[in-house]
């Protein structure tokens, strides 16, 4: 009875090992298949658009439904330009808070602001979209805007009228405080798995403090330091109803930050249900389709220049 016990079990383990595999298989599956699906139907909702106005569609300049023109280049620009913004502005004070947090805060203080970097992240997209709206825009308006355009007016984006406050300089700093939270928590993160050994290492190599961060620590955690940048701009590239309250409703180009201007997510959110053909929703699917691409896009590249990073760091710093 003793023998056969240790038999049983074998073969049980042995048992266990495929179907854990199986269901591990079939839930990768199940999200390949729901990218997929999605895709589909966004090809098959912009069919009639795409038949009528061809991949041109996004070269376009002129957004005028109502009246058969239509280009999505202004939107496309829109959703580039204050993610962009946004990321410019969040990545260095997410860096800045990860590595305090990591390596300079007191323990009493540690846990504090991790949690309202957390707290942060848990805030709806509306509500951040009705702070941008009722006090950031004012502030932007009243303050920044003019201060902007008098001493640094010389350049492009921070010419022409300020208006009512709401503009790609708006969007891009709620965009911002939206993404910081991300980046910080994913970045904190990373140092943390950091082995203490890499730190005493470079400690007892003479180094100081900042350079044991810079040399030591963000080179190990460097590959967890860009995928929250990259989740982050994934979040910025598709935000919806904060940048739809902040941002304005005007297709237009321009270089000038104070200028109201529209993305693609927001496009679809004001104007699906009010399309009043079928060419008109067609035409919304394709925006869709083409946001859908971008981020595609987005994480591709970040991809491949994360694996050329990898291939060139010295060994011993990949995590």
């Amino acid at each position: 009875m003793s023998a056969v016990q240790p038999t049983l079990r074998r073969r049980h383990l042995r048992l266990g090992d495929p179907i854990f595999f199986g269901f591990c298989a079939l839930f990768g599956a199940v999200i390949l298949a729901v990218v997929i699906a999605i895709l589909i139907s966004l090809i098959s909702g912009s069919w009639e658009a795409l038949k009528n106005l061809g991949l041109s569609f996004f070269t376009g300049s002129d957004w005028a439904p109502l009246e058969g023109r239509m280009g999505a280049w202004p939107m496309l620009y829109g959703t580039l330009v204050s993610s962009l913004i946004g990321m410019v502005i969040a990545v260095p004070v997410s860096l800045g808070i990860a590595i305090f947090l990591v390596e300079w805060a007191p323990h009493w203080l540690r846990e504090p602001i991790g949690f309202l970097v957390e707290l942060l992240a848990a805030i709806p997209s509306i509500i951040f979209g009705m702070w941008g709206m009722l006090v950031l825009a004012p502030l932007l308006q009243q303050h920044t805007e003019p201060w902007l355009a008098d001493h640094l007016g010389f350049l492009p984006i921070f010419s022409g009228p300020v208006l009512a406050g709401t503009g790609l300089l708006t969007a891009g700093l709620i965009l911002a405080l939206m993404v910081i939270p991300i980046v910080t928590s994913i970045a904190r993160d990373a140092m943390r798995a950091v082995p203490v050994s890499q730190r005493e290492a470079a400690l007892a190599l003479g180094a100081t403090r900042w350079e044991s961060v810079r040399l030591a620590i963000l080179p190990y955690a460097r590959s967890g330091i860009f995928g929250g940048i990259i989740l982050g701009l994934g979040r910025a590239l598709g935000e919806t109803m904060a940048v739809a309250l902040v941002i304005g409703t005007t297709p237009q180009v321009k270089a000038s930050l104070f200028q109201p201007a529209y993305t693609m997510s927001s496009v679809i959110a004001n104007e699906f249900s009010e399309a009043t053909t079928d060419l008109y929703r067609s035409a919304l699917m394709e925006i869709g389709l083409g946001l859908f691409v971008v981020t595609l896009l987005v994480n591709v590249v970040a991809r491949v220049l994360l694996r050329s990073v990898n291939h060139r760091a010295p060994a011993g710093t990949t995590t």
